[in-house]
C-alpha cells in the first residue's frame, strides 16, 4: 500500500494508524502548495483530484481519500489490534461519532487560520469555535486515557493531531489538563514516536 502525506499535515493521523495496526505502507511525500508528488514532480491531482492527502492506494490500485476512512479501512485490515472497534457493534458507531466530530468541528475551523488570506477578525472567530470544541472534548476526557476510554482507537490519533495544530498557532494547552493530559499521553507511545520521526517531526 501507499499513503501520501505531508509532514504534519492531517495524513499524520492515518500514518499513525497505519503504524499503530502494524500495516506497512510506503509513504509517499506530497507538496501540497504545488500539488505535486516531491520525489519525481509528478502532478498529484493525478492521484487525487481534490489535491488533498491523505491518500491511501491500496495493494489492488485502488484509491481511497478522506482520513476518517482511509483509518478504518486500515484498522478493519488488521483487527487483532482493536485499533477500529467490529463493524456493526455500538462501539464502532462510537469511533465514528468522534470521527466525524473531529473533522467537522475542529479539522474544518483550523483551515482558514492556515490560510495567509484570511482576515484576522475571522481567525480569531475560527480559534474561539476551536477553544470550544476543545472544552467539551476535555471535559469527555476526564477520568480516561483515550476517546474511547483505556484503548488507544482511531479518533485518539486525529484529535492527537488537532492538538498538535493548535499549538502551531499559539493555543495554550494548559486550560485543558485532561486534553492537553492526552495529547502528551499519545506523543509518548512508541508507534506515535515512530511515526513522527518518519515524517521528520522530532
Amino acid at each position: 500500500m501507499k499513503l501520501y502525506i505531508t509532514p504534519g499535515a492531517c495524513s499524520l493521523s492515518p500514518h499513525i494508524v497505519a503504524r499503530e495496526a502494524g500495516q506497512n505502507v510506503d509513504l509517499v511525500h506530497v507538496d501540497l502548495a504545488k500539488k505535486l508528488l516531491k520525489h519525481d514532480s509528478s502532478d498529484f491531482k493525478a492521484i487525487n483530484p481534490k489535491g488533498q492527502v491523505p491518500v491511501l492506494e491500496t495493494d489492488d490500485g485502488d484509491i481511497i481519500t478522506e482520513g476518517p476512512v482511509i483509518v478504518q479501512y486500515l484498522g478493519d485490515k488488521a483487527p487483532a489490534t482493536k485499533i477500529v472497534p467490529a463493524a456493526g457493534s455500538k462501539e464502532r458507531y462510537k469511533m465514528q461519532e468522534w470521527l466525524n466530530f473531529i473533522t467537522a468541528e475542529l479539522h474544518k475551523n483550523f483551515g482558514p487560520i492556515f490560510r495567509p488570506t484570511t482576515p484576522d477578525a475571522y481567525k480569531q472567530i475560527a480559534k474561539e469555535n476551536i477553544a470550544g470544541r476543545f472544552k467539551w472534548v476535555d471535559e469527555k476526557l476526564a477520568g480516561k486515557s483515550y476517546l474511547m476510554g483505556d484503548t488507544f482507537t482511531a479518533p485518539d490519533a486525529y484529535l492527537y493531531v488537532m492538538t498538535r495544530w493548535a499549538k502551531r498557532i499559539g493555543m495554550e494547552m494548559d486550560q485543558w489538563p485532561h486534553l492537553k493530559a492526552f495529547s502528551e499521553r499519545v506523543e509518548a507511545r512508541p508507534k506515535v514516536q515512530e511515526t513522527l520521526k518518519a515524517e521528520g517531526l522530532v
